[in-house]
């Protein structure tokens, strides 16, 4: 098989592709041919050795896969060759020509998507869920700002909340990226490059917006706190800008705003039963075609480098993945 190494903790033109044996089926277990694996910002981090939990290296980076059961364990009888499978491998094991996994860790692939959509919408989509529906608790009606809504945490956000009935209002840099965010369900857009993310929002919304979701951080952040209404809530959910901001908290205090941390992996790890039925939410929707996973651009293997790259430094526009 043909796998991404990271051999030590570095910067991305570091990883090497290599030919490795196939890993041997044990119980209880399913062998997948990996059509895609899901590029995601949280995996550059990962390599460099600059997210907060560290595989041991050297390691197979990648969490997201999605291809075709090859083979099964005997003693396996909820999973058949042919079966189209999408599976989460955790901080590492996806970037590859195929996975060895527990087979309750495949799931189905809904109809409605393809195999590079069902490579890279877990994360993203299970995220925008458990902030809007579990920690923000929105409500039909209620305005939204989404910050960095032409990435694909963004992008899954704003579909999350238009398929809740949120009017929701995307911020992003380019005109391409705010196209997508339209066409992803947004009532309004924001150029982040050429406007005042507060006055616009308040004026989109008529005075504040309920909510913030912020997988950005940097300056992004206050002008988002500060276009907030009287007990609205930020939602902190990353800081792809690199910069982990610092708020003035009497724009909390004042008008009695909410900061509300988002965490769905470390969540998952302590309400097991819980994220099962959040995950099997999210597929019902995406099966039932309210939800929408953007179409990825696709990279070959070998260029895993630069499709990191495009997402350390904020050129890649939706979602991305890698093709075996």
């Amino acid at each position: 098989m043909r796998v991404v190494s990271c051999n030590s903790f570095a910067p991305v033109d570091q990883l090497v592709v290599e030919d490795r044996p196939s890993l041997p089926l044990g119980e209880g277990q399913v062998r997948v041919a990996v059509a895609a694996c899901g590029v995601n910002f949280v995996d550059a981090l990962i390599v460099q050795g600059l997210y907060q939990l560290k595989p041991t290296v050297p390691f197979v980076p990648g969490g997201e896969v999605a291809g075709t059961v090859v083979e099964v364990a005997p003693d396996v009888t909820t999973h058949s060759v042919g079966e189209r499978v999408f599976v989460t491998t955790g901080l590492s094991g996806g970037y590859s020509s195929e996975v060895v996994v527990p087979a309750f860790r495949a799931l189905p692939t809904p109809a409605t998507i393809t195999d590079a959509q069902a490579a890279t919408f877990v994360q993203s989509y299970c995220t925008a869920w458990f902030a809007l529906k579990y920690r923000a608790r929105a409500q039909e009606g209620e305005w939204v700002l989404v910050l960095g809504a032409g990435g694909g945490v963004g992008l899954a956000a704003v579909d999350v909340a238009h398929s809740m009935g949120l009017k929701v209002i995307a911020a992003a840099s380019s005109e391409s990226k705010r196209e997508l965010a339209l066409a992803a369900g947004a009532d309004a857009v924001i150029d982040t490059a050429n406007e005042d993310v507060k006055t616009r929002a308040k004026e989109l919304s008529g005075g504040g917006v309920h909510h913030v979701y912020d997988p950005v951080g940097g300056d992004l952040t206050e002008a988002g706190l500060r276009s907030l209404r009287d007990d609205g809530q930020l939602l902190v959910v990353g800081f792809a800008a690199g910069e982990i901001p610092k708020l003035p908290a009497n724009q909390i205090l004042l008008r009695n705003r909410r900061v509300t941390g988002v965490d769905w992996g470390g969540w998952t790890v302590t309400h097991g039963a819980e994220n099962v039925q959040l995950l099997a939410d999210v597929i019902a929707a995406v099966g039932r075609g309210e939800l929408h996973p953007v179409v990825p651009r696709t990279y070959p293997l070998a260029d895993v480098a630069e499709a990191l790259t495009d997402q350390l430094e904020r050129r890649a526009v939706g979602k991305s993945v890698l093709v075996p």
